[in-house]
């Protein structure tokens, strides 16, 4: 799942990956486990060159980024969807909003998040005047996970992640009919490579479903700056690969493979991270 930072409600080139989320979705024991892989994380394209995984996005799209994340967390993800502003905000406004404690440091930057997302979209929405618990609309909610002022980035995919959640909760409470409506608005906004028969599948299946678990990549990790460029480099890529396939998808001992162990050997030489 890529969420963009497209500010025309179309996905233009060059946009930023800023949200990138692996969702598993377990169909037997009806779990659903979110990743977040960090936007600034350093990770290699062709096993030798490495790149900050949100300008590689902007550079080259969904589809080449499902490519790097493959070959640099030995996965084999076939599909994919790319959501804008738009899509968020029709989402969380059709569930009736989403329960959240906005706290003083939130209330010092939510507002002006608010205001782009309301130019944005064209859809309106209030400023909030003070902190305490809200049912935040969709530009609100959008708002509050785009906050990056506070903490790090990783604190930033933990709200994300959690306004996904919240959202997700809701929509298991709507019928059928309003599920249908819902990915007719929406689908039209959104780039993906399920067809609109598996997106209707999914959504009416959705009730099925438990979010059963939300990390962050890597899950160890130090920041990394040649020639004053930020980024944020893997402590080890084939330990934290090792752990990202025993949480995603119980798999107790993986080994990685030959290529994933080569980008990760390239990587400590090249960083000095162990």
């Amino acid at each position: 799942l890529f969420g963009v930072d497209s500010r025309d409600n179309k996905y233009e080139e060059h946009a930023g990956g800023d949200t990138i989320l692996i969702v598993s979705i377990n169909n037997e024991t009806k779990e659903v486990k979110l990743a977040s892989v960090y936007r600034d994380s350093y990770l290699s394209a062709d096993g030798k060159n490495y790149f900050k995984i949100t300008d590689y996005f902007r550079q080259n799209g969904a589809e080449k980024t499902v490519g790097l994340l493959n070959k640099n967390l030995d996965l084999d993800i076939s599909e994919y969807v790319t959501i804008n502003f738009a899509v968020v905000v029709d989402v969380i406004n059709a569930v009736g909003g989403i329960e959240m404690t906005i706290t003083k440091a939130d209330l010092k930057y939510i507002n002006d998040y608010i205001e782009e997302i309301r130019d944005v979209t064209g859809i309106h929405s209030n400023l909030l005047t003070k902190t305490g618990t809200y049912t935040l609309d969709g530009a609100q909610a959008l708002a509050y996970a785009r906050i990056r002022y506070i903490g790090t980035d990783i604190d930033r995919t933990n709200r994300q992640r959690t306004v996904l959640s919240k959202a997700f909760e809701k929509i298991k409470t709507m019928n059928v009919l309003q599920l249908n409506s819902l990915v007719d608005k929406v689908l039209p906004k959104v780039q993906t490579t399920l067809s609109p028969n598996e997106v209707i599948k999914l959504a009416t299946g959705v009730t099925k479903y438990n979010i059963a678990d939300s990390i962050g990549f890597p899950y160890e990790w130090a920041d990394y700056q040649p020639a004053k460029v930020y980024y944020l480099a893997p402590k080890n890529l084939e330990k934290n690969v090792t752990q990202l396939h025993k949480d995603l998808f119980a798999e107790e001992d993986y080994e990685v493979s030959a290529k994933l162990k080569k980008i990760s050997d390239n990587l400590i030489k090249k960083t000095g991270l162990k």
